[in-house]
Order: structure tokens, then sequence, then C-alpha cells
């Protein structure tokens, strides 16, 4: 009897993750079809948007955002458009979907090129009215061309003094813009795991985000893909013009739960 403890814990520690096979899937884009995304699934944001990037997010503009081949193509041009130097493009679910934890999963082809900045990542859906980090973010990946051996993984949120927050890994992989590669966030009541196809490699647990309002991350959050390049001051670094156009590939969004 005296093993028995010991044994069981052993046992319970060695019990598989539960796969995507287990799961139900709940929503997905495939992008099996031509032209502009399923506009059931997906909005635009327009403009420039956030952290002073140089790029201009347009709407329904096919040669910055468009489906072809069976990949949803996101590309960043240099050009002038409408009082900036640079265009591309940023996808995102609000208004349309919004999840509660799961399995959330992308197959993608990051672009190679000093300053590209292509991520997955959510955000709480109550980010107009509590702000950014209160609402909370979830970056599934970050890629950035100077640093082009790594992954990034990181949330963001404020703690219960509201103070911002920020904790992540950033694994060196290899090659990841040599080939499509799965991006991957588990998100659970207590926890966040971060996944570079099989590789796991960050864990945030959730009781770290408690504050007097609640957890952040458990409430409703929305998807986001988008290719940003950077300027000066940005994670990225300053923008090589000979990086582009560059394009971001993803075969498939799916949502498990």
């Amino acid at each position: 009897m005296r093993f028995a403890l010991p044994f069981l814990i052993l046992l319970i520690s060695l019990q598989p993750h539960q796969s995507p096979a287990q799961r139900k899937l709940v929503w997905s884009d495939e992008f099996n079809y031509k032209g502009h995304p399923d506009s059931t699934k997906w909005a635009y944001e327009t403009g420039f948007v956030r952290n002073r990037e140089p790029q201009y997010y347009t709407h329904k503009r096919l040669e910055n955002c468009r489906v072809e081949n069976g990949t949803l193509v996101l590309e960043a041009r240099k050009e002038s458009y409408k009082g900036a130097e640079y265009t591309s493009a940023s996808l995102i679910t609000l208004g349309k979907q919004q999840w509660k934890y799961g399995r959330i999963e992308a197959r993608a082809k990051v672009p190679k090129g000093i300053g590209t900045w292509p991520a997955i990542w959510m955000l709480g859906t109550n980010r107009t009215e509590i702000k950014w980090p209160h609402c909370g973010e979830i970056d599934i990946l970050e890629f950035i061309g100077k640093d082009s051996t790594r992954v990034f993984g990181t949330v963001h949120y404020s703690d219960s003094l509201n103070r911002y927050q920020s904790e992540g890994k950033k694994p060196v992989v290899g090659a990841p813009y040599e080939g499509f590669h799965i991006y991957a966030a588990e998100w659970s009541e207590d926890r966040i795991e971060f996944y570079y196809d099989d590789l796991k490699y960050f864990v945030f647990e959730l009781k770290k985000s408690d504050k007097a309002s609640g957890n952040a991350f458990q409430k409703e959050f929305y998807l986001l893909l988008n290719l940003a390049l950077g300027r000066q001051g940005t994670l990225p670094g300053p923008l090589s013009d000979n990086a582009l156009p560059s394009k971001y590939l993803i075969d498939y969004v799916r949502v498990y739960q």
C-alpha cells in the first residue's frame, strides 16, 4: 500500500494531454475557396491601427489579402496608399465569433525578412470598454525577421494593482520560414499552453492574472491574423525594404473545445 499513492501520482502525470482528435471542432476556416476571406467569419482592421507601425491595413484589397491555392495570403507591400508608404492586412473575428477556452490552432508559413512581423493572437472582446492590457492578450505566434530562428509565445495582462504584466517564451526552433508549421494555444480554466508543432514550450498559469475585478483570461476573446511591419522601438525593429513584398501564408485556422 505504501507504493500506491506515488504510483497513482506517476500514472496521472503520464496521462496524455487531450489531443484535437478528442475535442470537438467548433469553428474553422480551411481556405478552400478563392478571393476575399469569408465575410461571415472575418472582418478587417483598417488604417494605422497600433504601435505607430508604418503599414496601412487595407479593407478588402486583394493585393494585401486574398485566398488562393488553398491558403490565406496576407501580403505586405511598399507602395503609396492613403498617406502611407506601406500596405498590409489584418483580419479579426470581432463581432463574428469569440471563444472562452479551447485549442486555437493555425498552420502557417511565416515570411522571411528584416522588419516583418506576422502574428496569430487574441484579445479580450471587452477591449473597448476596459482597454488594453486589462482585457488580456494571448500571442499564439509572433515572428520577427531579425531573430529568425525563434518563435514567440506571450501573454499580456494587468495585475491586482492594475500594473502591466507580460510573460512568455521564445524557443529556438530553426528556420520556421522554410515551411508550414502548427502554432497553437491550449487554453483551459487554469492555464494556457503554447505549442510549436509538437513542442510545448511555454505554460502560463492563469492564477497569476487574478485581480479584484476577475481574471482577463476567463472571459471571451476574439482572434487576429495580421502581418505587421516594424519601425524603431517596436519588437522587430526597423524595416528593410528588401524584405518586401512579403507574404504570410495560413493553411487553416481551427478552434476545438
